[in-house]
């Protein structure tokens, strides 16, 4: 079958690979019917993580139910199904409490498996023709027959719960401002998601026009641009002070407002690692909460010094510990979420669509991973379809 293969730093091909098999009673398989192109990809596309060549990428998945193990007992062939990004196995002290995303089972020596992801285990990705997925009965979402709202349903796979747990880490109530930096999928998922629970004032922090006005005219966010000065003097100046809760959706490749601009182009020389969250604590009101579903890793090859190399950040922890605020942090627990987020969609309450910019063929994927990676004007969300 074609599979998207990364080849090294900056190259990814559409390649054959072996197609998968049944591994387990507990397995399905499914022929992708979408899959998309996550921000987290980047970190391996760019080199900045330990990835090896050879990884199938592809951690958001969803398609068509093909063969079913003898174990499965809430599946059967035909059926449409949606993938949560966490690989879990529904019976650990952790599954059992509700973070999937921290499973310590199915992948030894780590909390927390996904498809197709560095460290995450010995899942392939589904940006391919077909996918198998371990433990089916607990980690696939079945949908609505048919075709309806395919856009909308691949996005339960990761960036519409991680923005919603994003809030949920925040502890946003209805009534609240927030300050949301980063307004890439899942910045512009979590201003939606603050926007459904009735937040009174949103904030959505960027660079790139495009995604500033998505936020603005799908989430009725106040857009703020991090290149026409300083971001938390622009929310203090027009919240007329600080804002009860904060969103980093950015992580760890940050860019810092106060370096040279250059270019349009996204300049890795601007990175500064624990800006978004400094400026979070800056901007967020004492005894305030802080939600960072940004991606934090514990090494990075391409980092700006040595400390970010080994996951080490100038946090300003003295000014969080004056203000008494609290923060939550860790990847997103799919299943917590995308049920409920899925009736919301079926229900026509939510339509989180509007953030997908590009649908394409699978062979147009290296073209795709190069405009996103570069963070082109227009490009916000890519979908794959083989």
């Amino acid at each position: 079958m074609r599979a998207v293969v990364y080849k090294g730093p900056k190259e990814v091909a559409v390649e054959e690979v072996d197609e998968p098999e049944i591994e387990h009673p507990n397995d399905v398989l499914i022929d992708i019917t979408t899959s998309c192109i996550c921000g987290s990809d980047l970190h391996m596309y760019e080199g900045r993580t330990a990835a090896e060549e050879g990884i199938v990428f592809g951690h958001e998945n969803m398609g068509i139910v093909t063969e079913v193990g003898d174990g499965v007992s809430t599946l059967e062939e035909g059926d449409r199904v949606v993938a949560p990004f966490n690989v879990a196995c529904g019976f650990c002290q952790n599954c059992e409490n509700g973070y999937t995303g921290f499973c310590t089972n199915v992948n030894p020596g780590f909390a927390g498996g996904a498809y197709g992801y560095v460290a995450m285990g010995p899942y392939k990705g589904g940006q391919a023709e077909k996918l198998r997925i371990p433990y089916a009965d607990f980690n696939a979402l079945k949908l609505p027959e048919g075709n309806e709202h395919e856009d909308a349903f691949a996005l339960l796979a990761d960036i519409f719960p991680t923005g919603w747990h994003g809030t949920e880490l925040a502890n946003l109530q209805a009534g609240e401002s927030v300050a949301i930096f980063g307004g890439g999928p899942v910045g512009l998922m979590a201003a939606y998601s603050a926007k459904i629970k009735g937040a009174a004032e949103i904030y959505s922090v960027d660079r790139v026009p495009s995604r500033l006005d998505l936020a603005e005219e799908h989430c009725d966010a106040t857009p703020i641009n991090f290149e026409e000065g300083d971001p938390v003097e622009q929310i203090i100046d027009q919240h007329g002070g600080e804002v009860d809760k904060g969103v980093d959706a950015v992580g760890y490749q940050a860019i810092d407002p106060e370096t040279d601009p250059g270019s349009d182009a996204y300049d890795p020389a601007r990175e500064n690692p624990a800006v978004v969250l400094n400026q979070l604590i800056q901007v967020v009101r004492p005894t305030g909460e802080l939600g960072i579903p940004g991606l934090y890793v514990p090494s990075d090859p391409g980092a700006p010094d040595e400390m970010a190399a080994q996951g080490r950040l100038g946090i300003d922890f003295g000014k969080l510990f004056e203000k008494g605020q609290k923060l939550g942090t860790g990847q997103c627990n799919v299943k917590e979420y995308n049920r409920a987020l899925r009736d919301l969609i079926i229900e026509g309450r939510a339509d989180p669509s509007w953030v997908v910019s590009h649908r394409v063929g699978l062979d147009e994927a290296p073209e795709m991973y190069e405009a996103f990676d570069k963070r082109e004007e227009g490009v916000t969300k890519v979908l794959l379809e083989p």
